[in-house]
């Protein structure tokens, strides 16, 4: 493999683990979302999902 190729692994490679991190982010913060809404929401008389 030339030196290029090489390069090229690297560079998709973290671009592979900066989208897999922005995705758990993402999750993370829906998560936190959810357990908000859901402990307020008897307080704020709303109706929860679950």
């Amino acid at each position: 493999m030339s030196w290029i190729g090489i390069v090229l692994v690297i560079l998709c490679l973290y671009l592979a683990f900066k989208v897999a991190g922005f995705f758990f982010k993402l999750l993370l913060w829906a998560l936190v979302i959810f357990g908000i809404y859901w402990l307020a929401a008897p307080y704020l008389g709303l109706p929860r999902f679950f």
